[in-house]
This record gives C-alpha cells, sequence and structure tokens, in this order.
C-alpha cells in the first residue's frame, strides 16, 4: 500500500468533521431555521417529481471521458441514497462507483484507512485520477481524502457539506459528535481555519440558502483559483437527485483534466443558477 491510504487517519477525520460544530472559530454560524429542517421531506419529495420533466435538459449535458467517478453518501444514508446520481453519470458515460461501506455513520473505525485504500485502486485500477462527488458528510470525506492524497484525486464536488465556519451550522451536529467520539479539546482556531482551506484540487461546493439540515455558509469554498461556489434551490435530502443539482455536476465532470474553470451562469442557465 502506498503512503497516501496511511495517511489518511481516522482521527483527523474524525477531528475535521467534530470541529464543524464545536464553535471556536470566529465565524459563528447557526444551524437553518426549524422550518426549513420540517419541509425537508415534503421538498425533496417535489424534486424527485421534476426528474421526468427535467430530462430533456439531463440529457443535453456534456458527455463524460470515462475517468472514474466514486459518490460518497450523507451522514446515515447508503449507496442506495446516491442511486440517481450515479445511474445519470453512468449515463453519460463516466466509470461511476459507489463508496460500497454500507450506511454511512461516522469516520469510526478504519473507515478512513479503507476510504483512502479504495481511493488508490481506482486511480490505478483506470491509470487515471479519480473525481469525487461528496453528498453532505460524504463531502467531508472527499475534500480530506484530496488533502491528503492529491495525486489520486482530479477534482471534488460537494453537496451541502458543512466544512467551515464555527458554531453549530447543522441540525444532526450532536448525534454525528456522539457517533464520532472525537475529543476536540485540544484542537484551536488556527487548525480549524486551516481545515477550512481548499483542497489542493479543483473543488466545487453546491449549495442551497434554503437547505434545512446545514447553513449554507458552512457549505461554501473559500475564493480561490480552483474553486467555485453554484447556488441552487433546494432541500438538502434532495440535492442527489435534483435535476438542476445533477446538470452542474455533469458540467463539472465534463471539463478536462488540465482545463478546469468556473461555471458558465450565461444565458438560461441565469434561471436556475446563482
Amino acid at each position: 500500500m502506498t503512503e497516501g491510504p496511511q495517511s489518511f487517519s481516522s482521527s483527523s477525520l474524525a477531528s475535521a468533521l467534530v470541529a464543524r460544530h464545536a464553535g471556536w472559530v470566529s465565524e459563528p454560524i447557526e444551524p437553518p431555521a426549524t422550518v426549513l429542517l420540517l419541509l425537508e421531506a415534503q421538498r425533496a419529495m417535489f424534486e424527485a417529481a421534476t426528474l421526468l420533466p427535467a430530462s430533456p435538459l439531463l440529457r443535453r449535458a456534456p458527455r463524460g471521458d470515462g475517468h472514474p467517478v466514486l459518490v460518497l453518501p450523507g451522514f446515515g444514508a447508503s449507496d442506495r441514497s446516491t442511486g440517481v446520481l450515479r445511474r445519470y453519470l453512468e449515463g453519460l458515460g463516466y466509470g461511476v462507483h459507489p463508496w460500497t461501506f454500507g450506511r454511512n455513520l461516522g469516520p469510526r473505525g478504519d473507515l478512513p484507512q479503507r476510504l483512502g485504500a479504495r481511493l488508490a485502486e481506482l486511480q490505478q485500477k483506470g491509470e487515471r485520477k479519480v473525481s469525487l462527488v461528496g453528498w453532505s458528510l460524504g463531502g467531508i470525506y472527499a475534500r480530506e481524502m484530496a488533502r491528503r492524497m492529491p495525486q489520486y484525486v482530479r477534482q471534488v464536488i460537494t453537496l451541502g457539506s458543512p466544512f467551515r465556519g464555527g458554531g453549530r451550522p447543522t441540525n444532526v451536529g450532536r448525534i454525528i459528535r456522539a457517533l464520532t467520539g472525537a475529543n476536540m479539546r485540544e484542537r484551536g482556531p488556527a487548525w480549524m481555519a486551516d481545515i477550512a482551506k481548499p483542497p489542493p484540487v479543483p473543488s466545487t461546493a453546491i449549495f442551497s440558502r434554503t437547505d434545512g439540515i446545514a447553513a449554507w455558509r458552512a457549505c461554501i469554498e473559500m475564493e480561490a483559483p480552483n474553486t467555485d461556489n453554484i447556488e441552487v434551490i433546494g432541500s438538502h435530502c434532495g440535492l442527489g437527485f435534483n435535476p438542476v443539482v445533477l446538470y452542474a455536476i455533469a458540467d463539472r465532470l465534463a471539463q478536462d483534466e488540465d482545463g478546469w474553470s468556473t461555471f458558465d451562469r450565461s444565458g438560461i442557465r441565469r434561471l436556475f443558477y446563482r
């Protein structure tokens, strides 16, 4: 095994995750309003219902070049939750892979090492860098994997992932902290600021101001030459099958490996993206 997977440790990832809710940085972020949380299920169902009428738009997305894409589910979810997204990307011509580790209950045990080993395996098998698409907690995994193993990663796309800010920016923080069991008392603001920095690969954060789970301000990348933030309208639970999100992911993945650029919001796209 190479050094990359070994450097992707359980303690570092658990600490990075729990730090999102520790409140030790100068940018406190409050969780979304309760009304948004209560409407999550209904809004996600509506977004799912728009898939069929949006299919002509989705079919017009640029085709893929066959490079591998690893899709990581959110907290409490499994590969079943990313089925629509994965099938869509497969139809565009990508080599799409599920994470295969069951329900995502946090970076417990040797999960980070297994994720690192899986990333290295996919890259070495296809001899091409892997794009990482992570939903919510899965996006936090993706950013940390890219930070520690950039030689294997082509780009990162996060969907409603709360990777920056202090305070308690999600409505599930207590559950996540209880499951990870990480002790953050010894960490400080400087370390938190470092974790919030973008990974050394192109990174796109897709977020919604009406997210009922994660505060949108915690889900946006810092401005940098290789980062972009795409705002959509939708729920947190619907991000994996919201047609507007699916099209944006397809657009990002279709870029040349050495020609990454920010998302084009001109023309009709102005109606759907901010």
